[in-house]
């Protein structure tokens, strides 16, 4: 598995158990990502390890079931488990807009080449990919784009802000314009 965050291959430092034993095991080692079934269950546990702590979550879990620990958590990870599941991408927009979530937000199983930006858009800032060929692919996509029509998460400039910079340069006056129902012939 390769790891890409931030625009570049990184180690993932990061251990993902499913299972109490083993993140008791793990947690002196480094940062530990539990399934949200193991967090449920041994929250309390968890939380007496003293280790900085992970969620993962299935598709169809929603951050709302975890709503008042989000904060304790470094990193979440959504699972993308077919190319065609897009509920990743809501969960996303929901941990970031509504929970205010601003630990790593990354992106695991079926991430895709031809879905990067539209990931990137929502708030993902990690991607977790099968081969490092794959991840160079990736990494060739991010610096594809670098305007949007649409605003997001990611802060980058919309084509209609950009257009506007443009023709409201210096000295630019906006001409005088009617009300909308003058334009209009009924």
């Amino acid at each position: 598995m390769a790891l890409i965050k931030h625009g570049r291959l990184v180690e993932d430092i990061w251990h993902d158990t499913d299972d109490l034993a083993d993140a008791q095991a793990l947690a002196p080692l480094g940062p530990v990502i539990v399934s949200l079934e193991t967090w449920q269950q041994h929250r309390d546990t968890i939380l007496a390890l003293g280790g900085v702590i992970g969620l993962r979550l299935a598709p169809g879990q929603t951050p709302d079931l975890v709503a008042a620990d989000i904060h304790r958590f470094e990193l979440i990870t959504l699972e993308f488990a077919k190319f065609t599941d897009g509920r990743a991408y809501s969960l996303a927009r929901l941990l970031r807009e509504r929970h205010g979530f601003k630990g790593e937000l990354r992106a695991v199983g079926q991430v895709l080449r031809d879905q990067l930006t539209f990931m990137l858009r929502c708030g993902f800032d990690s991607f977790s990919v099968d081969t490092q060929r794959h991840a160079q692919a990736i990494l060739d996509t991010t610096a594809a784009f670098a305007h949007w029509y649409q605003p997001a998460l990611d802060g980058g400039t919309t084509i209609p802000a950009l257009r506007r910079r443009t023709l409201e340069g210096p000295g630019y006056t906006a001409p005088a314009t009617a009300s909308c129902a003058a334009n209009w012939a009924y």
